[in-house]
């Protein structure tokens, strides 16, 4: 099959988005298909040394050159990208357009690409939502004819359903105990693939790795949340908040790579290294790397995610499982999918998280096995596009329902 995927790994060049979107990229290659990876976002690039946007994609597009070039040469020539200034770099602008127009699936990434008509050309066009509340919420007024921004949803509702089919990261929506609407949008449930290969190839010893407990995060205490039947939902700061004095409470140091205006005293106090998460993202080896030098990772997630029990789960937290490095997060409604209590725990409360920590601490070996074991299961990219596809052609239940029981793991 042709198929496409977009992203935004040269807009935002950070290790952590490279292995977001361009493993969707590499595990399609992979399986055998004729795959472009495409990002048109319309937008100024960011510089992350600046901490500003830039209007020129020059040096973003020579970064993703080199780190496809290190990392997944396989996609080498299959990538194209287009500045906000309309300037091209790698494939030719028209050959990659013909791509689309004649691919058998093009995929929909994140709402990141600007969509013009040869995209929607492709025989079978996916969306798929890897923020989910934020997306349902910005939808949401499109059925209430006294809101304010009825006429923008509806606007937004009829664009979106230009695709063919929808997925979300949020496993759990179309469920009765998930706050997340799911009636404009039938969602179908999906999850984050992961090459596996490159990242076990990068996993270290137990003896070799720091006895450090780590997590890669931002915190923005400013972040507007989002509003769902008169219920607020906002980001991460708030989990936060809750579990601000968790360290003291773990059996191992916590070191937390941050960005944003977060409250480093406030962090030491409670027994928290904050370091600028800045040093570690930069580079897609390096953020790997630093992934895999740690004992496990614990880390809260949005409260959107967490109170509306959406079932999502972090892209990150899965590059750790392959890394052979067990995981400790907070739920939001994903252990009803994958298993927990060994390798990857779930956490509600305190007294939860510091249990993981201490079984973590306990058996650093056999837990370290466990989230190896969990990432082949559950991430592995070969099995998580496959069943995507599909879904996405029609080879598999299309209700919201019927999908999430083909995917829930057997209890």
């Amino acid at each position: 099959m042709r198929i496409v995927i977009t992203g935004l790994a040269a807009t935002f060049p950070y290790g952590g988005v490279f292995w977001d979107y361009l493993q969707y990229a590499l595990g399609l290659h992979q399986l055998g298909h004729d795959v472009l990876y495409l990002e048109d976002t319309g937008k100024w690039c960011y510089n992350p040394e600046a901490s500003t946007f830039v209007e020129s994609g020059e040096e973003n597009a020579r970064r993703l050159a080199a780190n496809l070039d290190r990392h997944m040469p396989e996609l080498n020539g299959r990538w194209a990208f287009r500045d906000g200034t309309c300037t091209s770099y790698g494939r030719d602008w028209k050959q990659a357009m013909a791509f689309c127009r004649s691919a058998d699936l093009f995929i929909h990434l994140s709402a990141s690409c600007l969509m013009e008509d040869d995209c929607f050309e492709a025989d079978r066009v996916a969306f798929v939502d890897s923020d989910p509340m934020y997306t349902q919420a910005k939808l949401a007024p499109a059925a209430d004819a006294n809101s304010p921004n009825h006429e923008s949803a509806l606007e937004h509702l009829a664009w979106l359903k230009r695709h063919d089919v929808f997925f979300t990261f949020g496993e759990n929506v179309g469920n009765s105990d998930c706050l997340i609407p799911n009636d404009l949008i039938r969602w179908q449930p999906t999850r984050q693939p992961i090459t596996i290969d490159r990242f076990t190839a990068a996993s270290k010893p137990i003896d070799h790795r720091r006895r450090t407990l780590t997590t890669v995060g931002s915190w923005n205490p400013h972040e507007v949340s989002v509003q769902i039947d008169g219920q607020s939902f906002g980001g991460k700061s708030i989990e936060f908040q809750r579990f601000l004095e968790a360290p003291k409470r773990l059996s191992a140091p916590m070191e937390l790579a941050i960005s944003g205006n977060y409250p480093a005293g406030r962090l030491i106090e409670n027994g928290w290294n904050p370091i600028d998460a800045l040093g570690v993202s930069l580079d897609p080896a390096v953020y790997r790397d630093y992934l895999a030098d740690s004992l496990g990772e614990f880390s809260v997630a949005k409260h959107a995610y967490v109170a509306s029990r959406s079932g999502w789960f972090s892209c990150r937290s899965a590059c750790y499982l392959a890394l052979s490095v067990p995981v400790v997060v907070q739920d939001t409604g994903f252990s009803r999918f994958i298993p927990t209590g060994k390798g990857l725990f779930a956490f509600n409360t305190a007294d939860e998280a510091a249990a993981g920590v201490e079984a973590i601490v306990a058996d650093p070996a056999g837990q370290s096995r466990a989230a190896l074991e969990i990432a082949r299961e559950y991430f592995d990219a070969s099995t998580v596009l496959q069943k995507f596809i599909e879904a996405a052609m029609g080879d598999a239940p299309r209700a919201t329902g019927e999908m999430t029981a083909s995917m829930e793991r057997q209890t």
